[in-house]
């Protein structure tokens, strides 16, 4: 099991909490069991504060999301400085504005953008990549923009595949991971099912056992990030059933 892929929680899955209590919240996604933390926004901590609250509880920073605009221009810098600081490589852009994917042409110009930030960060052992949701699965010009984005962009651009978004647009996950080996360095752990919006991992449809084949043949998978937007519970319990299920599959 020395292969065993560590399992993270997307901390917007929990961001209710977090904004009350990013400490409290921390302890407890630390005490169910999983090994890393991704952020989605920072509740006005310093770098060095998140850094130490993580530190003292054992969990590794494997990711943040974070907007284009705090990779362009002077911006990039900042950003990189404060994930040095955090430990983590990854600068994941979770979503793009209308200009950026409206067309094939623009999705053509987001990828040269994003090798282009890929270049300028690659010697300080830093990663940029991109969250795909449903969009980046409806055909535009004869091709789905998630090949388009990604047959565009260098290896080291990370493709941070979301499993459940993937099938809610009518796509085959499986094949994606195949069709870029390598790239899938971050995958979302997301359920989806047809007839329950409200799923947890292991509750729907999602050909588990396949996607974690590929993810750790093919897609040189590090991390599975889970995230959960959807909730039978509270977020917090969520977290810890899907983690649960994630166990019962045999993947702790």
């Amino acid at each position: 099991m020395n292969n065993r892929i560590p399992i993270a929680l997307q901390l917007y899955s929990v961001r209710e909490d977090c904004a009350r209590d990013l400490s409290y919240t921390l302890q407890a996604v630390a005490q169910m069991g999983y090994e890393g933390v991704e952020f989605a926004g920072y509740y006005d901590r310093t770098a060095e504060e998140l850094r130490e609250m993580c530190d003292d509880l054992g969990l590794k920073i494997v990711g943040t999301h974070t907007a284009l605009s705090t990779l362009l221009d002077d911006e990039l810098a900042k950003t990189v400085a404060f994930n040095q600081i955090l430990g983590n490589p990854y600068l994941i852009v979770p979503g793009l504005p209308e200009e950026y994917r409206r067309s094939r042409q623009a999705w053509l110009n987001t990828a040269k953008l994003f090798n282009d930030i890929a270049e300028k960060i690659a010697d300080q052992g830093m990663f940029t990549g991109y969250h795909n949701h449903t969009i980046e699965f409806v055909p535009i010009a004869g091709e789905v923009p998630w090949d388009t984005f990604g047959s565009n962009t260098r290896n080291d651009v990370v493709m941070q595949i979301d499993i459940g978004h993937v099938l809610r647009g009518g796509a085959n996950p499986v094949s994606f991971l195949e069709r870029y080996p390598g790239r899938a360095k971050l995958v979302h752990l997301k359920e989806y099912s047809a007839t329950n919006d409200e799923a947890l991992i292991g509750e729907g449809e999602v050909p588990w056992d396949a996607i974690f084949h590929a993810a750790e043949t093919v897609g040189g998978t590090e991390w599975y990030i889970v995230e959960q937007e959807s909730y039978a519970y509270p977020p917090i319990e969520c977290a810890e059933r899907c983690l649960e299920n994630l166990r019962k599959m045999g993947k702790i």
